[in-house]
């Protein structure tokens, strides 16, 4: 299925974060509605909202107790009307962070209809019914106080799994899918597809002689995760999610390494290429991973989100414009995560801890100008800004050299970027791919300035756009640079 999505750049936005426009340090849907320009200014197409349904905030909304309501403290029906008709307005689209493998404990589905959610009894031993391990460490079983059984949590103990293998399940979670379809939400992002489906057995996940391809808990780290995720059945639950949806767009979180992404592709218009994501800023490395993704269309490139450090930090802060033009130059979708575009980094967190799993460095408000609260709140935010004084956007809105700059410019030249990603090559710390006949992109990973003739005959071809301010100096790219050439071979 074709659709606006596929050349998109689509902005995700932490509402927690983002801008608070009643004062109580929050942020919310009027908030965002106020900075919506700002998108439009990047050029943005579209938005991600993370969740704004109604939730105890065990995992800051990921633990939705009604799916079809909103969080006080974002706003209300009136003001998601109000935000999405002002961003169609401006021709941005919308998606729903659609939380589909759980809900919270609090949900009323929990009590009045168990039958939705996966429960166990202790085998006769009583141990627990297997050795699956939760996301965030430990079994990932515990005990209703109220059925005396157990129930399974992917995540939290808070966050019960719903058994997508019953009938009843796809038909609420396709309610909910329609409901928000016609309120005027354009599509949605999944979280945590790879869940949706276990092993009907409930048996164990195998040891494993090799660490799992992505980062996991070190609880899981060295078993074959097959039994507790990623199950063969997966088809039953995304064709419920497609039928609901329509030809609206769906974007899965699959936290599952390359090779095994296939089986969602039938269903979903796109998912997340987390391969991309976790590779060190390395060019045989990052040279792999585009390699294996060349030809398949319907990867999201993302290098940032609510759930792991940033691209500056991860990467380095020298590595950070570079890193901008590898998402944005690469063939299909490209999410943009809040902050990146002025060079944001990971912060301090809160102490204590305010996330149980560590995550409050990547979820600091947004630094709009250079004052105390930053422009994101009168009040006293509920994470303290990272560091307004040192980049914000009000002080790189109008600098042709700031990183906002860069990524407005990146963005911007997407639209000459004619076809595929071909001919990768990685040579002495220079990261190389071709971009159709006249696109060539040349990175430089390593730690020393490297002439571009050991990629290609700079006779034949012509800078379009550099990461550093100054271009390229006698063919030569620094340290940290990047350089988008066009070609006439």
């Amino acid at each position: 299925m074709s659709g606006w999505w596929e050349n998109a750049v689509i902005y995700e936005i932490y509402p927690r974060s983002f801008q608070d426009s009643d004062g109580d340090g929050i942020g919310d849907l009027a908030g965002i509605e106020k900075r919506l320009d700002h998108l439009v200014e990047l050029g943005a197409d579209g938005l991600w909202l993370a969740p704004i349904y109604r939730s105890p905030q065990a995992d800051f909304g990921y633990d939705v107790s009604d799916h079809t309501s909103i969080a006080p403290e974002y706003g209300t029906d009136a003001e998601l009307d109000s935000l999405l008709e002002a961003a169609h307005g401006r021709g941005l689209r919308v998606l729903m962070d659609l939380v589909a493998s759980h809900t919270s404990i609090e949900h009323p589905w929990f009590r009045e209809h168990p039958d939705r959610y996966v429960l166990a009894d202790p085998r006769a031993d009583g141990a627990l019914p297997n050795n699956w391990v939760a996301s965030f460490g430990g079994p990932t079983w515990s005990r209703d106080e109220n059925s005396g059984r157990l129930y399974l949590h992917s995540f939290f103990a808070e966050q019960p799994d719903l058994d997508w293998r019953n009938p009843a399940v796809r038909k609420a979670m396709g309610a909910v899918v329609t409901h928000w379809l016609e309120r005027g939400v354009d599509g949605f992002r999944i979280d945590a597809v790879d869940r949706l489906m276990k092993d009907e057995q409930l048996r164990d996940d195998p040891a494993s002689e090799a660490p799992f391809e992505l980062p996991v808990h070190p609880d899981g780290q060295m078993l074959e995760l097959i039994h507790s995720r990623d199950d063969p059945g997966i088809g039953t639950a995304l064709a419920a999610l497609r039928e609901a949806a329509g030809e609206a767009p769906l974007v899965g979180e699959v936290y599952l390494p390359g090779p095994r992404l296939d089986p969602y592709l039938e269903q979903l218009d796109l998912v997340f290429c987390f391969d991309l994501l976790h590779a060190p800023w390395e060019a045989d490395a990052l040279a792999e991973v585009l390699e294996a993704a060349a030809g398949r269309e319907q990867l999201a490139w993302v290098i940032s989100n609510h759930d792991f450090s940033r691209a500056a930090t991860r990467w380095g802060e020298a590595n950070a414009r570079a890193a901008a033009m590898l998402l944005l130059t690469l063939p299909g979708c490209a999410f943009l995560y809040q902050g990146e575009e002025i060079g944001m980094v990971d912060g301090p967190g809160s102490e204590p801890p305010l996330d149980r799993f560590g995550r409050d460095a990547f979820r600091h408000p947004m630094q709009w100008d250079g004052t105390a609260g930053g422009g994101f709140s009168e009040a006293v935010p509920w994470l303290p800004l990272a560091d307004p004084g040192v980049r914000n956007v009000g002080e790189q809105r109008d600098d042709p050299g700031s990183m906002l700059a860069l990524y407005r410019a990146l963005i911007a030249a997407r639209g000459g970027l004619a076809g595929p990603l071909t001919d990768v090559r990685a040579n002495r710390g220079l990261l190389s791919y071709r971009r159709g006949e006249h696109h060539r992109v040349v990175l430089n990973t390593g730690e020393a300035g490297q002439s571009l003739g050991s990629v290609i005959d700079l006779g034949r071809a012509e800078p379009a756009l550099a990461t550093g301010v100054e271009g390229l100096r006698d063919g030569t790219l620094g340290a940290g640079d990047g350089v988008l050439l066009r070609t006439n071979v």
